[in-house]
């Protein structure tokens, strides 16, 4: 008797917890209205920030400088904080690609999110785990690249677009011997293969380079990933490409600015139909 007493005891511990949790369930629904519960808190949020803001716009003067003086120019002259981060990849890039390519390349990219996202979940789940590449690739994206180069051009940028560190005297008449060189003829100089310096050579050999960075690494990594990879099969060619595409370019432009900073790289690769006929002279980009 005192067996079955014990066996049974177990069961029923279970179907209580059961019937408690049905219970709950019941009590606490899985999924909320967005109105009011979302639509008010939002609200709330919103009407507090703004107080928040108009009392520390009362009470804090803005940073103004004094009214502009059309017979002297600041230097540096700096854009709005907003646009720093572009005026400060004007440094690293040709002004053409910098001010129209990559933009471009932004505005795209945040375009084709729909019709790339393979999450089966659909839209409505953004947490770490769910979007852990996309929220990954944003993250580093906007506060490493974007807002890194902001800070960058705010802070250590002086007199000449030099670099100072915050708190060094702005000296306007400071002037650094900077040489910048491509990096076919970095390559020429340190590796002597003065072959490289040639014009035609310098332009193919860069636009390989660029070829290798875009084409060929997410080629290898998709030969050797896609069979054993759930993702990737799920993903399909198409949607790999350009995600894999639009991933190095970000990269690449990362990549570009820790040259420019350490080694004094110009620029990596050049097209230029110029060299071959003048008359294309027009049909030119560095990057």
């Amino acid at each position: 008797m005192a067996e079955a007493t014990t066996a049974v005891a177990p069961v029923a511990a279970a179907r209580s917890k059961a019937v408690a949790a049905e219970r709950l369930t019941k009590m606490v629904p899985d999924k909320v209205h967005t109105w009011p519960y979302l639509v008010r808190l939002e609200m709330l949020v919103a009407t507090f920030v703004m107080a928040f803001i108009t009392v520390w716009s009362i009470v804090v003067d803005a940073p103004l400088e004094e009214p502009a003086n059309p017979t002297k120019t600041p230097n540096p002259s700096k854009a709005p904080w907003y646009f720093l981060g572009l005026q400060e990849i004007l440094v690293y890039f040709d002004p053409w690609f910098a001010g129209v390519v990559l933009p471009a390349f932004i505005i795209v990219g945040l375009m084709v999110i729909p019709y790339i996202d393979i999450n089966p979940k659909g839209n409505g789940y953004y947490c770490f785990k769910d979007r852990w590449f996309s929220i990954s690739v944003f993250l580093f994206g906007f506060l490493v690249m974007w807002i890194t180069l902001i800070i960058m051009g705010t802070f250590f940028r002086g007199p000449g677009w030099y670099l100072f560190i915050p708190g060094q005297y702005w000296d306007v008449h400071k002037t650094v011997a900077i040489t910048n060189v491509n990096i076919t003829d970095y390559l020429a100089a340190h590796l002597h293969l003065p072959f490289l310096s040639n014009p035609v050579i310098a332009m193919v050999t860069g636009t390989l380079l660029v070829v290798f960075w875009v084409a060929i690494i997410p080629a290898i990594f998709w030969q050797a990933r896609w069979k054993k990879s759930e993702t990737l099969q799920r993903l399909g060619k198409v949607r790999y490409w350009i995600t894999a595409s639009l991933f190095m370019i970000m990269m690449g432009t990362v990549f570009k600015v820790v040259l420019r900073l350490g080694f004094n790289i110009k620029y990596v690769g050049m097209f230029d139909l110029g060299l071959i006929n003048p008359s294309l002279a027009w049909a030119k980009i560095y990057f």
